[in-house]
């Protein structure tokens, strides 16, 4: 926990100090929405007002940071806009979102054919559009949001869609979640069953109703290009 606190929190505020000295009129932090929670359920959508439930210490140090942030400004003209993105993907993504990558340019076979969650992602694209609108809209002043690319896909649509944009067949069993579940759980790997099978929407009206703000790409042009950039770097 020591050293997420370190880089989340105290260089975070840190530099929040230097800029609030500098002058600075605005601070845009990028949180995260593990600040909300790690799933949703039932159909529900994690909105900016919901009540933060942070499983990790990583969540938990970008909750410290936004909570230090807004001590910080009242003490000054500066302004401050939290976005909290889910899963940020594009050319050069790495960790799982790579893994899966690398797994459909093999055409290996994948037991993920009947997968029904929603999942809420954004690409790279798109935060970059928002973040240059929230740097000078007068409306993002000391407001928070959540942010994606508007429509939720299941973890099947994500494969399939990344298969298409490397021109790939998508080899996918359709076997039912709850039996996946129980194979993850004797393997001792319900983690990684979690984020494969489990789903986290987001609810990102705000940004497009208080700001006029559409994102420049679509969930499908965002995954073909981030699908494209890998086979080219593979």
């Amino acid at each position: 926990m020591s050293k997420y606190r370190e880089i989340n929190v105290k260089k975070t505020l840190d530099l929040a100090n230097k800029a609030i000295s500098a002058g600075v009129k605005r601070f845009i932090f990028v949180s995260s929405i593990s600040v909300n929670g790690n799933f949703t359920r039932d159909n529900s959508k994690f909105n900016p007002n919901d009540t933060p439930n942070p499983q990790s210490f990583y969540a938990v140090s970008k909750l410290e940071a936004e909570i230090g942030l807004k001590d910080l400004i009242k003490k000054s003209s500066m302004e401050l806009v939290i976005v909290r993105p889910p899963l940020v993907y594009g050319p050069g993504v790495k960790a799982n979102f790579q893994k899966l990558m690398g797994v459909v340019a093999k055409g290996m076979p994948l037991p993920l054919g009947a997968v029904d969650n929603q999942r809420s992602m954004l690409a790279l694209d798109n935060l970059v559009s928002f973040i240059s609108e929230v740097i000078s809209n007068p409306l993002a002043a000391n407001q928070r949001f959540l942010l994606s690319d508007g429509d939720d896909i299941s973890t099947t649509q994500l494969l399939r869609l990344l298969a298409q944009g490397m021109g790939k067949s998508s080899l996918l069993i359709p076997i039912p979640a709850f039996i996946l579940r129980a194979i993850a759980q004797v393997l001792g790997a319900s983690s990684a069953a979690d984020r494969l099978l489990g789903s986290l929407q987001i609810d990102s009206s705000k940004a497009r109703q208080l700001l006029h703000w559409q994102p420049p790409l679509s969930v499908e042009e965002g995954i073909a290009i981030a699908a494209k950039a890998y086979l080219k770097k593979s």
